[in-house]
């Protein structure tokens, strides 16, 4: 009877941490299960999407933005970013684009902050990702590899995920610890 009680615990648990809003492929709502989106919150799939300014091989009809960069030295680094904020911009990424412009990126926005995942499943050029909280700060830095279904897992809860070609931020010394100005019509 104890083990009966225990599952049900564990599943109402489940259902109540899936409640709410949906997460985006290539997101996980947990650490446990990647989205699914290539270059893309890795969700239950764990996958990612590329996209940046219409300089990329697939032109994007998502809006877009200047987001500024701080690093610990205080320079400013701009990027051109593709919003993607709802689950189909999210699952889709900058999969099956062939370029992305020097810089360009996606931001992904997520409704709260929470362990995120992403993979690069028929995502066809290197990225880097940044994981970044609430505040704005970035909590975690990983390069993903081309048509790799491994799963990104933040190190630590974010509320954003901002993808960029492969080296993009170790070339401009941003590092984990920088601040992202993310515009405020968009927090």
């Amino acid at each position: 009877m104890t083990r009966i009680a225990a599952v049900l615990a564990v599943s109402l648990l489940l259902i109540a941490g899936c409640g709410g809003e949906e997460a985006a492929p290539g997101a996980t709502q947990d650490a446990g299960a990647p989205t699914q989106t290539t270059a893309a919150p890795a969700e239950e799939t764990g996958a990612a999407t590329e996209g940046a300014g219409g300089e990329a091989s697939s032109p994007s009809e998502l809006p877009t933005e200047a987001v500024v960069m701080r690093t610990s030295g205080g320079e400013e680094v701009e990027v051109r970013v593709e919003i993607a904020d709802d689950d189909a911009e999210r699952q889709r990424g900058l999969m099956e684009r062939t370029e992305l412009a020097e810089s360009a990126g996606m931001l992904f926005i997520f409704g709260r902050e929470r362990p995120l995942s992403f993979w690069m499943k028929d995502t066809l050029i290197p990225l880097s990702i940044a994981y970044v909280d609430e505040d704005g700060y970035i909590v975690d830095i990983q390069d993903m590899q081309p048509l790799d279904t491994t799963g990104h897992l933040s190190a630590e809860p974010a509320k954003y995920a901002l993808e960029v070609n492969q080296g993009f931020f170790e070339e401009r010394g941003i590092e984990v610890g920088d601040r992202v100005e993310v515009p405020e019509g968009l927090r």
